[in-house]
């Protein structure tokens, strides 16, 4: 396995990779310029057709790290367009949505179709959807897991053709118990094919699962970025009996709104929700036990303000767009450094400040201790950068004009809406 570390230099444009014009193009239209660390280290090893393992946090533009060499190679390579030629597998529904929205930006110019293969309320025929996008063999599939597998047991899904296979966030995949669905979609995948797998952190379980699905891959890291100076991090340590106490206090005494707090396994996330409620606290759970159309509530609830407080795993420490949470409580520390950014990289977004509060046990001190030598310095770490310049620079080939505009309209599969705005 070919190993790279990378820190941040000189931003790189899109135009110095080697990408289709009409990958090029929709960048353009979208006013994307630079590449992230992340896309400007994997595009080019993807492009060269290596199976790779980039571990890189949440928030570093991942998902356009695999989608553009996607859609460049599927331009270029020799693939049967009847068939099913690419997975994508996500975790969550949310994380699938927010990836096959990113698919219809960057494909606007390509002729490849992609269907999305998720669960959660059937308002509009989605699992209509689903199966006729499977029997036609779309170029993409966007699926979660769980819902590829229920379409597999149902129906004869076509695989032969695939030639991609991408795991997304699969550090949260194996969290959440998917490995033996995993497992069980490779072994109906060719052996022949190109396998990406893109993780936050970088457990013993990944390295596992890489070892079983991925052939001589080229691992890409870049270093975890420290939290903005914008978050207000506060800690304290606490008896683990008086933690609930703490939290009422803390809630209380500032009178905050769309506060959420982490705990480390969803049975204290039960626990301490009704903990809270029966202490006339409006706080709700949001864990992997509940329905989709549950969970989808919740967080829109949440997000409208009709939930003060959501007490959560990690499952909602990623992906989740909601701008205005003043305040995050670690009512557990989380056992990575990795983790901690991205829980508390909930609040100060969208330019606002926030403030992140820390309850240390005694148990808790060992996994503080690592996350304060993250914090400190004491560890290989660097910032992700800006990324996305939004059009205030030029690419290196100065596209003055644009090649398609004279056509007007897209050729891609993915116009289920709107062209994407700026």
């Amino acid at each position: 396995m070919q190993i790279f570390s990378y820190l941040c230099g000189r931003f790189m444009y899109f135009d110095e990779l080697a990408l289709s014009d009409e990958v090029l193009d929709a960048l353009w239209d979208m006013h994307f310029d630079e590449c992230t660390p992340v896309q400007e280290k994997t595009i080019p090893v993807i492009l060269e057709g290596h199976d790779v393992i980039s571990c890189a946090q949440t928030g570093t533009g991942k998902t356009a790290a695999y989608i553009l060499p996607l859609l460049t190679n599927l331009a270029f390579d020799n693939h049967d367009p009847n068939k099913l030629n690419a997975i994508i597998m996500a975790p969550t529904r949310e994380l699938a949505q927010q990836i096959d929205q990113q698919m219809e930006g960057f494909g606007y110019y390509v002729p490849f179709s992609s269907v999305p293969i998720y669960g959660g309320k059937d308002t509009n025929g989605s699992w209509g959807n689903q199966v006729n996008g499977l029997q036609r063999g779309a170029d993409i599939v966007i699926a979660t897991p769980g819902r590829l597998l229920s379409q597999m047991n149902i129906y004869n899904v076509d695989f032969s053709g695939v030639k991609y296979f991408i795991l997304d966030e699969a550090d949260r995949m194996l969290d959440m118990g998917f490995y033996d669905d995993i497992m069980t979609i490779v072994r109906k995948l060719p052996k022949e094919r190109q396998t990406l797998l893109f993780s936050a952190t970088m457990p013993p379980k990944i390295r596992q699962l890489a070892r079983s699905i991925l052939r001589n891959p080229v691992e890409i890291q870049i270093a975890v970025s420290r939290p903005p100076e914008t978050i207000k991090q506060m800690h304290e340590y606490i008896n683990e009996a008086d933690k609930p106490a703490k939290v009422v206090e803390l809630l209380e005494g500032r009178g905050l709104k769309k506060v959420i707090i982490f705990a480390g396994k969803k049975q204290r996330v039960k626990e301490l929700a009704r903990t809270l409620r029966s202490l006339q606290l409006d706080a709700r759970a949001m864990h992997s036990d509940l329905e989709q159309t549950e969970r989808d509530q919740v967080m829109l609830d949440f997000k409208n303000g009709k939930i003060d407080v959501l007490v959560a795993t990690d499952v909602v420490s990623r992906g989740i767009d909601v701008t205005d949470i003043p305040l995050v409580i670690n009512y557990d520390v989380p056992h990575a450094a990795e983790d901690y950014v991205h829980r508390i990289g909930r609040t100060a977004r969208a330019e606002n400040s926030g403030e992140a509060m820390t309850l240390i046990s005694p148990d808790d001190v060992h996994y503080w201790k690592k996350i304060e030598r993250f914090l400190k310095g004491d560890e290989s770490a660097t910032h992700s950068g800006k990324g996305y310049s939004n059009g205030s620079r030029h690419s290196s080939r100065n596209r003055v004009g644009h090649p398609h505009k004279s056509k007007g309209q897209a050729r891609g599969g993915h116009l289920r809406g709107p062209k994407p705005q700026s």
